[in-house]
C-alpha cells in the first residue's frame, strides 16, 4: 500500500523501470524468458493497483470502509487519512506528535500504538470499529448489541434496498439513501432505540445481522405506533389474572385474531412482521417510546403450535423482564440457546401458563402418541390440541409426529396484512 505522495512518485518511477524491462523481453520467448515476463508482469500489476487505489482515495472517487473489523483497522486508518486529504504530517499535528511517529505507526500496521492511541486516531478520521466476540467453545448462543448513541450506527449498512422493496422506506430522487434510512429510524423508533439504554438481547442459533435487526425493530415500532394512535390503549398493568382467558382463546378457530384484541385491551401491542434475511427471528418483546409493551411475531413457521408458544414466551418477557427494570429488547429464535437463564424463565412461563406442570404429568398423550389421545387431553385441559402436539414433537425432537394437529398454515391468513396492521 502507498502511504504518501513521495512514495507514490517512487512507485511511479519503479513502475516505469519494470515496464521498460517488460518491453525488452522478446515476443518469442523460451521458458526462462516466459517466467521472467510473468514475474515482471505480476509486479507491474501490483504497483498499478496500489497507485490506482491511492489516486482514487486522494481524489475522493472511492469510499473507504468507515466501519471495519479490528483486523482491518490499520489499513482502514491509512485509507481514511488519505481520503480525508491528510498527510502524515497533518495527522501528526492533530495528534500532537512528530510526523516520524505516524510514519512508524503506518509502517508497522499500528502494532506499536496503544489502544487509547488507536481510539484517538480513529476518532480524528471518523472511523468506526465493529467486532464480535465468540466464546471459546464456538457454540453460538446469541448476541447482545448496543450503541453508545445513534451517531455510532453505520446507517449505510442497514438493508436499505430490502426496506424500500417492502415499502417500509421511500427515498426521494435527490435524497441520500443513508439520510433517508436514518430519518426513518429516528421517526419510527426514536434515537434512544440505538443506544445502550436499549441493548438488543438475541436468543439465536446464529449471530444475526445487527443492522437488519435494527431495521426490523424500527419497522415494528413504526407499525405499533400507528396501531396505538388509531386505537388508544390502556396503560399496561403488571397483573396476570387475565392469562387464563388468553389460554382459553387457543381453542377458538380465530384464536390468534382474538388474542391480538385481548392483548390490546390489556395494553400490549401485537405486531406481525416478516423477518429480514439474516435475522433468524420468531418473536420479540420491547417497549415503545411511550413505555408500552410491544410483542412482534414473524410467523416464520405458520403453525398454531409455534404461534402460541412464541406468543406466550414473549408475554413471559413482558411480565418477567421488560416491566421489571431489565432494559433489554428481546429478540428470539425459538430453537436458540437452551442454557440462557433469562430465556429459560420465559420458556417456563410459556410452558406452565399453557399447561401447568402437574397437568402435563397426567397427560396420557405423552406416551400414547395418537391423535385421539391428544384430542382427549386437549378437551380435558381446555386448550388447543396444537399446543399438546407441538410440545410432544419438541420434547421428542421428532417433527414427523402428529402433523395434522399442529395447525399448519392457520395463522398468517388471520393476522398478516400488507401494511403490517
Amino acid at each position: 500500500m502507498i502511504y504518501t505522495d513521495r512514495q507514490f512518485q517512487i512507485t511511479r518511477t519503479e513502475l516505469a523501470k519494470l515496464e521498460a524491462a517488460l518491453a525488452g523481453i522478446p515476443s518469442k520467448q523460451d521458458w526462462v524468458q516466459k517466467a521472467q515476463y510473468d514475474a515482471l508482469q505480476s509486479q507491474v500489476s501490483d504497483l498499478q493497483a496500489d497507485m490506482a487505489e491511492y489516486e482514487m482515495l486522494k481524489l475522493g472517487k472511492v469510499a473507504f470502509a468507515e466501519t471495519c473489523s479490528l483486523r482491518e483497522l490499520p489499513r482502514v486508518l491509512v485509507q481514511a487519512r488519505i481520503a480525508r486529504g491528510f498527510s502524515q504530517t497533518d495527522l501528526a499535528d492533530r495528534l500532537n506528535m512528530k510526523p516520524q511517529q505516524v510514519q512508524r505507526y503506518e509502517a508497522t500496521n499500528y502494532m506499536s500504538a496503544s489502544l487509547s492511541r488507536l481510539i484517538e486516531v480513529a476518532s480524528i478520521l471518523s472511523v468506526k470499529v465493529s467486532e464480535s466476540f465468540e466464546a471459546a467453545h464456538n457454540e453460538t448462543s446469541g448476541a447482545i448489541f448496543a450503541w453508545h448513541n445513534a451517531e455510532d450506527v453505520s446507517w449505510s449498512r442497514l438493508p436499505i434496498k430490502e426496506m424500500v422493496k417492502r415499502g417500509w422506506l421511500s427515498v426521494a430522487p435527490n435524497e441520500s439513501p443513508i439520510v433517508a434510512v436514518r430519518n426513518f429510524f429516528v421517526q419510527a423508533a426514536g434515537p434512544q432505540f440505538a443506544t445502550a439504554l436499549h441493548r438488543k438481547k438475541v436468543r439465536a442459533g446464529n449471530v444475526p445481522n445487527e443492522f437488519a435487526l435494527l431495521a426490523w425493530q424500527a419497522r415494528v415500532l413504526h407499525v405499533a405506533r400507528r396501531l396505538q394512535e388509531a386505537n388508544p390503549m390502556k396503560t399496561f398493568e403488571l397483573n396476570d389474572t387475565w392469562l387464563g382467558e388468553l389460554t382459553r382463546l387457543t381453542r377458538q378457530k380465530d384464536g390468534p385474531t382474538q388474542a391480538r384484541e385481548l392483548l390490546a385491551e390489556k395494553g400490549i401491542t401485537l405486531v406481525v412482521e416478516r423477518h429480514l434475511p439474516g435475522t433468524y427471528l420468531d418473536g420479540a418483546a420491547m417497549l415503545s417510546a411511550s413505555s408500552q409493551p410491544v410483542i412482534a411475531l414473524t410467523l416464520r413457521y405458520d403453525r398454531l403450535d409455534n404461534f402460541w408458544f412464541v406468543l406466550f414466551h414473549e408475554v413471559g418477557h413482558v411480565f418477567l423482564h421488560l416491566m421489571q427494570g431489565l432494559r433489554f429488547d428481546f429478540f428470539d429464535e425459538e430453537n436458540g440457546d437452551k442454557t440462557d437463564r433469562i430465556e429459560l424463565e420465559a420458556d417456563d412461563f410459556a410452558l406452565n401458563t399453557l399447561i401447568p406442570a402437574t397437568a402435563w404429568e397426567q397427560c396420557l398423550s405423552r406416551f400414547v402418541l395418537t391423535e385421539e389421545a391428544v384430542l382427549t387431553d386437549a378437551d380435558n385441559l381446555g386448550i388447543s390440541a396444537s399446543i399438546i402436539a407441538g410440545r410432544i414433537r419438541k420434547e421428542r425432537n421428532d417433527f414427523t409426529l402428529l402433523t395434522r394437529l399442529v395447525g399448519q398454515d392457520s395463522v398468517r391468513k388471520q393476522l398478516e396484512t400488507k401494511d403490517g396492521t
